[in-house]
């Protein structure tokens, strides 16, 4: 009797976590709204609107060539500013090397507040501070960046092997030195990957910054797509594609050299390092210098005020125009995006590796990936909206395709670095491809993958809360009217629920991780 109950109590256990996410899933859908059968009736919107960006208008490069300066100008130097200040701050949040609680804390908090907002939101925040142009957009770059890889460092650092630290201490050597000698060198090659991963989605990020007056390529292509001159957007979008092409190319010859899978004489070191920080310091002494004719102090001390004053009457509204629900609809939208886009990248992944498909196949679908993933997020929310028209089942759309270029290149690289040997001998047995990938990959891995889409989950929150600026729901319309209309008290309350909201997030998220 005790063995039928168990293994019916293991039957139960084994479903309810499936039928309760789909339950989950199709709520989340319902509340946004998704039609797939009216975008698919109104599908030639979309066809029509890629077909006049071809061909691109090439007379227009010449003029897109400053503002792409400029976007690449942010990126390298936010990108490494960040990842320097990181790189020295991020051993004080490692719970296991001792350092002061206190300061583990004060850095933690600030960290969680720094993550709760897309690079948009730092950038729209820093013009008040700066002034309009590339410094402000640079600004929010660095912070954004030091606020993503101070949490992955401290994360690798107190996940390292410390017998080497511990040792370093026992002979007297300080803490933080031992840091650099004990646990930097186990945790630099993941540290550098992920820069490079960063600097790459920085060159997205940055290219819509001028929409909020913050620099670089966004205000140009905003301004084209309002004035319908879509063979100048493709053109545009062209310049991008190519420049995160070279960007990758040389992100993963770099991380080839990270990892020691390919090696280079001293002579061409020395010409990389010198080339590094040439582009690096051009970067940096060519941005505009801040301009503070513009900064009011009344207006910073009403701003300031306002966080610290939010309006609690927005705040606790059980409105449909309430802090509550516009958080509610931005993690349906993040969510139903990120099950889709996971949903898709999975089977791509595998059409993405030379392990699974001859070369060119791969190739093929490695291109593909990289336009779609070339892109930015917003330009994505101006086009599905002529489709699926204002609200959330925009923003679903949007970050559903976002998620499929960034999830598929994870995914891919997470395949690059499995264990090949199950799966060829299970082919030798005369296993067939698709049960033999079921039963000797997808094992391996279930932890990565979920990591990977938790990782995507946290940061489809933070783009879905900007996606309102273009109509595609969520609470970004309300932050960025309020702060532009400077009503401080309401911004506050939103800005506080972000950040309570991406906390309880990240804990939930955690919590899945660590029971896979």
């Amino acid at each position: 009797m005790n063995d039928n109950k168990t293994s019916k109590n293991s039957i139960v256990a084994k479903f309810a976590v499936p039928i309760s996410f789909l339950i989950l899933f199709f709520l989340a859908a319902n509340f946004t709204d998704c039609d797939l059968v009216t975008f698919w009736k109104r599908r030639n919107h979309l066809t029509d609107l890629v077909v006049d960006m071809i061909p691109p208008d090439f007379s227009y490069i010449q003029k897109i060539l400053l503002p792409l300066f400029y976007t690449i100008q942010m990126s390298v130097t936010g990108t490494v500013l960040g990842t320097f200040f990181a790189l020295v701050l991020s051993p004080f949040g490692a719970a296991n090397l001792g350092f002061p609680a206190v300061i583990r804390r004060i850095l933690r908090i600030v960290i969680q507040i720094l993550r709760s907002f897309p690079a948009l939101i730092l950038a729209l925040t820093a013009t008040f501070l700066f002034g309009l142009g590339t410094f402000a957009g640079t600004f929010a770059i660095t912070l954004y960046t030091f606020a993503i890889m101070t949490k992955l460092t401290y994360e690798d650092a107190s996940a390292a092997d410390v017998k080497a630290y511990q040792a370093l201490r026992a002979m007297g050597v300080s803490k933080y030195v031992a840091y650099i000698h004990g646990i930097l060198p186990e945790i630099i090659p993941g540290f550098l990957t992920n820069a490079l991963y960063l600097l790459e989605t920085n060159v997205r990020h940055s290219s819509i910054l001028g929409y909020v007056g913050a620099g670089g390529i966004g205000l140009l292509l905003n301004e084209k797509i309002s004035w319908l001159e879509y063979d100048k957007v493709g053109t545009i979008l062209l310049m991008l594609f190519l420049t995160v092409c070279v960007i990758e190319y040389f992100s993963r010859y770099l991380a080839a050299l990270i990892r020691k899978e390919r090696t280079i004489k001293k002579e061409q070191a020395r010409l990389l390092l010198l080339f590094l920080a040439a582009l690096f310091l051009i970067c940096t002494f060519t941005l505009s210098l801040p301009d503070f004719s513009r900064t009011s102090p009344q207006t910073l001390r009403n701003m300031f005020a306002g966080f610290l004053q939010p309006d609690w009457s927005f705040f606790f509204s059980a409105e449909k125009d309430g802090l509550g629900y516009l958080l509610l609809e931005t993690v349906c939208i993040a969510f139903i995006g990120t099950v889709i886009g996971a949903i898709v990248s999975a089977p791509l992944a595998f059409l993405n590796t030379k392990r699974f498909v001859p070369a060119p196949v791969s190739f093929l679908f490695n291109l593909v990936i990289m336009v779609i993933r070339s892109v930015p997020f917003l330009v994505y929310g101006l086009i599905f909206i002529r489709v699926s028209g204002p609200g959330a089942f925009t923003g679903v759309l949007t970050l559903a395709v976002c998620s499929i270029g960034l999830l598929t290149k994870r995914f891919t690289e997470a395949l690059d670095a499995l264990d090949p040997r199950p799966y060829h001998a299970l082919l030798a047995m005369g296993v067939r491809p698709l049960p033999a990938i079921c039963h000797s990959v997808l094992p391996q891995l279930k932890p990565v993958f979920t990591s990977i889409i938790l990782y995507r989950f946290d940061v489809n929150i933070r783009e879905a809360s900007v996606l309102g600026l273009v109509g595609a729901g969520g609470i970004g319309a309300p932050l960025i009217f309020s702060m532009n209309q400077y009503a401080w008290e309401k911004a506050g309350a939103i800005m506080l629920g972000l950040i309570l909201f991406v906390w309880f997030i990240d804990m939930v998220s955690e919590k899945i991780g660590a029971g896979n």
